[in-house]
């Protein structure tokens, strides 16, 4: 009986131990969801406080944002539209070089030219945002000034450029990784049937690996729509109401920032506009999150 107890004792340490482990990694993927469950909660609850006093109709309808002035009106148009003005420059300069980037890494680059290019195109990344601000404002518009006389030394421009700079690593990481992951019998049998390897990466590993590479679009996206200290330096935080790249405008960051750092008193209308406008701004992410789910679905159905 005792050799049989003894037989048995490892197998059920092990199992308790498995148990534990099992819990612990419970507990993490629980806490992600709290944690998300929690800021929705915030951002909800003080949106309703600010919903009391101004109608949802004129935050989404009027075209003047100056809740800080004496005579305040609270509607978000000018800052979505800056927000959205500036992340289209932004990928309009990410999305061509990163792809380009990724297909000379994935497809051409030798072994050491990648390993060497590679990392240093993913430290720009790692620079903080605050610094391509002040590059935004010091250097691009100064020098967008001598291309475009008259140009405001804040403007969405200058701002959307950098942006754009910022998250090419964003696209060029992983839509390189995607491409390196198409099997290689496909660039194989590409090759057998007389295609060059210019042919091959356009023609045959992007629309293969164009999942990924969604998925990568999706994601600088977002990262473009959050950034804050670019547009708040470089942008201005006035808000204006205008499709012009030229002009000054303040996004959706940059007004949260500009009143969370300021001396707005808590509790009051003015404090709870920045959980307006962050509700409104993780909604934004949101339908880009759900954008992005379905156009990998799509394109793995068709690939």
């Amino acid at each position: 009986m005792s050799t049989t107890r003894s037989r048995f004792h490892p197998q059920h340490s092990r199992h308790v131990k498995e148990r534990v482990v099992q819990f612990i990694l419970f507990l993490s993927a629980l806490s992600a969801i709290a944690i998300t469950v929690a800021v929705v909660t915030i951002l909800v609850v003080e949106s309703m406080g600010f919903f009391r006093h101004v109608s949802i109709w004129d935050f989404l309808t009027d075209t003047q944002w100056t809740p800080l002035f004496a005579e305040p009106r609270y509607g978000i148009l000018p800052l979505v539209t800056a927000t959205l003005v500036v992340t289209s420059i932004g990928l309009l300069v990410a999305v061509p070089l990163g792809t380009l980037a990724a297909l000379y890494l994935g497809e051409f680059a030798p072994h050491k030219v990648r390993e060497v290019c590679k990392p240093a195109l993913e430290m720009l990344s790692g620079v903080p945002s605050v610094v391509y601000g002040y590059f935004a404002l010091l250097l691009v518009t100064p020098v967008l000034t001598l291309i475009i006389p008259g140009l405001s030394g804040f403007n969405m421009l200058s701002a959307g450029l950098v942006i754009g700079v910022s998250i090419v690593p964003f696209v060029s990481s992983m839509s390189e990784d995607a491409m390196r992951a198409v099997p290689m019998d496909i660039r194989e049998g590409s090759y057998a049937m007389g295609a060059t390897r210019l042919q091959t990466a356009w023609y045959v590993v992007f629309p293969a690996a164009l999942s990924g590479i969604v998925a990568a679009y999706i994601l600088a996206m977002s990262v473009a729509l959050g950034q804050t200290m670019i547009v708040a330096i470089a942008a201005g935080q006035q808000a204006n109401f205008t499709l012009d790249p030229t002009q000054p405008a303040a996004t959706l960051t940059a007004y949260i920032a500009q009143v969370a750092l300021g001396d707005v008193a808590h509790g009051t209308i003015e404090y709870q506009s920045i959980f307006a406008v962050g509700l409104v701004l993780l909604l934004m992410t949101l339908v880009l999150n759900i954008l992005g789910h379905y156009l990998r679905r799509r394109y793995r159905e068709v690939y």
